[in-house]
């Protein structure tokens, strides 16, 4: 049986920048030019100073696990073979309260530890899709590749 194709890219150009981004191994988010301040869900405005000069930007992809939750139903057929997986909010590096939702990737559910530290790799869906996923600082340094 083949495998369903995964979901398509959002035809958003607002959104444009990140999914470069993560197609070039980086992760970026909004962030304004006028304050400095890192605005994520992407939106046109930025919600410190209502500054609209908002650009994408790379970040360093180290974050700290704020929430998790297993998942054993996939939210798309593409999924299904991966359930059970685990999702997660991490609180990125650059800024305080700056969350981005993920999957937890290179660990099991028993071993997650809220604050544990993070680093972000990257998985290939399609050659147009690849997606950021995070995983343990200690599995990155063993050289490990995202699952």
């Amino acid at each position: 049986m083949n495998q369903p194709a995964p979901p398509p890219l959002p035809d958003d150009p607002s959104t444009a920048y990140f999914w470069e981004g993560t197609r070039a191994g980086e992760l970026r988010i909004l962030r304004c030019r006028s304050c400095g301040f890192y605005v994520h869900m992407p939106r046109p405005v930025c919600r410190n100073c209502q500054s609209m000069d908002l650009a994408g930007e790379k970040v360093s992809g180290k974050a700290t696990l704020y929430a998790f939750t297993e998942t054993h139903k996939a939210f798309h057929p593409f999924f299904v073979s991966r359930v059970p997986y685990l999702l997660a909010t991490v609180e990125l590096a650059e800024q305080p309260h700056l969350h981005f939702l993920t999957n937890l990737v290179g660990i099991a559910e028993a071993d997650v530890r809220i604050g544990m530290q993070l680093e972000v790799a990257f998985e290939e869906l399609s050659p147009e899709i690849v997606i950021p996923v995070f995983r343990p600082v200690a599995a990155m340094a063993e050289g490990s590749v995202a699952s």
